[in-house]
């Protein structure tokens, strides 16, 4: 396995017979359409037909909402040990709120291609955002618990899903023991009917971390509560943040440094983003938002404005800066550069899995790069 760094005056066909391989591969493999243009500094996957000698076996999911194009998941799914269906949410009084999009077909096509559909649980109000007060209210309160759980194993046998994930943000520093709980008595149930539990963690660096998305979640209790974590290690760059990387990988080794002194390690997954954030600049604090956006996009507005892709070898991410309409832009994203940082630093831990938020666009280097570093687990149907 090689990854090439394009240079000025590269073409496709000048890359492909550098590296002794068919043009054809090189632009299956990183989707590079007509007129097959390229970006200085695009990171390109190139192909080995030889896979690693000795693949670690790593435990796959992603993420994925209903709406996901069938094509996306289809090319997806043979790279996935697990398909988390995002996202159920629950009343104050416990009973169980389906996604907006019908889901039957995704868990269908996923158990058709060995790969077990999970139930994702969230907190999510109305308004689409995290509600700490339904959090507080479901802990707090056997009667309401109960008649999720229940809710929950009668959701799961009548879709044919195979395990739970629970997903809260912004649990109350008031609410960790009570959630905590909460995840072990879930877990307990669902275990007795064959139902595997994942809990999803916010990125903590250390047991006393302050701050809402931190103070309710404590990792040890929920370590052991639940039968797998995903440690949620992006959003350093987000939406309303300065710019900077997703998932810089000097702070994924932070949060990681931390877990494993309160988790086993072969209980946790590594979470990884499968996007990238465009923000106009100067950035105000309070007014700026950036832009979601794929890595395949990325890359083509590195090619429309004539951007020369750099790389942070801090951050372990590509990065660039641009002009439209009298306005400079920064964009950060992920290649195959940065994916195999943080795949590498899956090897060096010894963890055993990776989950993706989201995989709403397909990015095929990423799995191909997987696919060769790893032995990914598959499930008969």
């Amino acid at each position: 396995m090689k990854i090439y760094v394009v240079k000025q005056g590269d073409s496709v066909d000048t890359i492909a017979a550098s590296q002794g391989i068919p043009v054809e591969n090189l632009l299956f493999d990183n989707q590079i359409g007509y007129p097959y243009r390229l970006a200085v500094g695009q990171a390109l996957y190139i192909r080995d037909e030889v896979p690693f000698d000795e693949r670690m076996p790593l435990y796959v999911f992603g993420y994925a909402y209903p709406i996901i194009s069938p094509d996306n998941l289809e090319n997806t799914l043979p790279y996935l040990t697990d398909l988390y269906v995002f996202s159920y949410g629950f009343t104050m009084e416990g009973d169980l709120v389906p996604p907006m999009s019908p889901d039957d077909w995704m868990i269908e096509r996923a158990w058709q291609l060995g790969v077990r559909p999970v139930l994702t649980l969230t907190p999510l109000g109305p308004d689409g955002h995290f509600n700490n007060s339904l959090v507080s209210s479901v802990v707090h309160n056997r009667e309401v618990q109960q008649r999720l759980i229940w809710s929950l194993g009668l959701k799961m046998m009548e879709k044919g899903f195979a395990g739970l994930d629970i997903d809260f943000e912004y649990i109350m520093a008031a609410d960790r023991l009570a959630y905590a709980d909460f995840v072990k008595r879930t877990t307990q149930i669902m275990n007795q009917f064959g139902y595997q539990v994942t809990v999803a963690l916010a990125p903590k660096t250390s047991a006393a971390q302050s701050g809402l998305l931190y103070e309710g979640v404590d990792y040890r209790l929920l370590g052991e509560a639940a039968n797998r974590v995903l440690l949620m290690t992006y959003e350093w760059g987000y939406t309303f943040g300065p710019p900077m990387a997703v998932a810089p990988i000097n702070m994924v080794r932070k949060v990681v440094d931390y877990a494993i002194t309160e988790i086993p390690k072969e209980k946790i997954s590594l979470g990884i983003p499968n996007y990238g954030y465009d923000w106009p600049l100067p950035y105000e604090r309070g007014v700026t938002r950036a832009r979601t956006i794929n890595n395949l996009e990325a890359v083509q507005i590195a090619i429309d404005h004539g951007a020369e892709i750099q790389f942070d070898e801090v951050a372990m991410s590509p990065f660039f800066r641009y002009w439209q309409y009298g306005v400079q832009h920064e964009v950060w994203f992920e290649d195959v550069r940065s994916y195999k940082a943080k795949f590498d630093l899956i090897q060096e831990y010894g963890l055993t899995g990776a989950g993706y938020w989201q995989i709403m666009q397909f990015f095929r280097a990423n799995w191909l790069l997987m696919e060769q570093m790893f032995d990914i687990k598959k499930f008969s149907a």
